[in-house]
């Protein structure tokens, strides 16, 4: 376990030696989308009764978080480390694929966390809120972070160019975190918007994660962590298949 402990103890300084940039810059977006649209739209609308539109907007924003920089750490790492070319100092020491996967996959849950643990302190001074229970909230935080912690390592295998892992984040990751409910209740939703959100696995994720605040959801809550949990299966076995075969990585 050697080798797994190095492995992520790099992984996580690679990313907290430029914490302005890795954290502060990703509170303060929230911040700013939270200051914009309970501004705009407070008191014109309301996802659930009883609950404002600002306070109903934290949770979507920790969660969106979470999940994008749980992405770009795994995914900006790999794809950086094979174009400068330091990746063969990762592959050349008997580091098995499967501690190499824990590796990269926990040191994104750990800047997910940690950033969606920044934004969660930073936006609670603006809102009122409530956790009605703390371990669903947890729950979806922590394997939301890891399905996209996965993703990201099969985006940086898949990707030889920076433009091509921008293209995942740009065209993949930010519109499914936009159009997963973060802004408004999917039941505001015509058809078909309303059925397609429930293709979104990025929606079980949010909507999860606000239910541990409100005790409220759009779907039920087990069936969302089944969904999530369903999908990290998925992809941490693909990407696991990768790295033992070397994709990209080996030839």
């Amino acid at each position: 376990m050697v080798g797994f402990r190095t492995l992520l103890e790099k992984e996580v300084l690679r990313f907290w030696k430029v914490g302005v940039q890795t954290v502060a810059a990703p509170v303060l977006t929230a911040v700013l989308y939270l200051v914009v649209f309970a501004h705009a739209l407070e008191g014109r609308a309301q996802a659930y009764p009883g609950i404002a539109y600002s306070a109903f907007l934290v949770p979507g924003l920790v969660m969106m978080s979470v999940l994008q920089n749980a992405f770009a750490n795994s995914s900006s790492s790999l794809v950086q480390s094979k174009i400068t070319g330091n990746i063969v100092f990762v592959l050349l020491p008997p580091i098995s694929y499967l501690q190499f996967f824990g590796a990269y996959v926990l040191a994104a849950v750990i800047r997910g966390l940690g950033v969606g643990a920044g934004v969660l302190a930073a936006t609670a001074w603006f809102v009122d809120l409530r956790l009605e229970a703390p371990l669903w909230a947890l729950a979806f935080a922590l394997i939301g972070a890891g399905l996209l912690g996965a993703l990201g390592v099969m985006a940086g295998i898949i990707s030889e160019k920076i433009d091509q892992m921008a293209a995942f984040q740009n065209f993949v990751i930010m519109p499914l975190s936009f159009l997963s409910g973060v802004f408004y209740s999917i039941h505001s939703l015509p058809e078909p918007w309303l059925r397609l959100s429930h293709a979104n696995p990025f929606f079980y994720m949010i909507d999860g994660f606000r239910y541990g605040f409100f005790g409220v959801s759009d779907f039920a809550p087990g069936a969302s962590l089944a969904v999530v949990g369903a999908s990290f299966i998925a992809v941490s076995l693909a990407t696991l298949l990768l790295l033992k075969s070397g994709y990209k990585l080996r030839h």
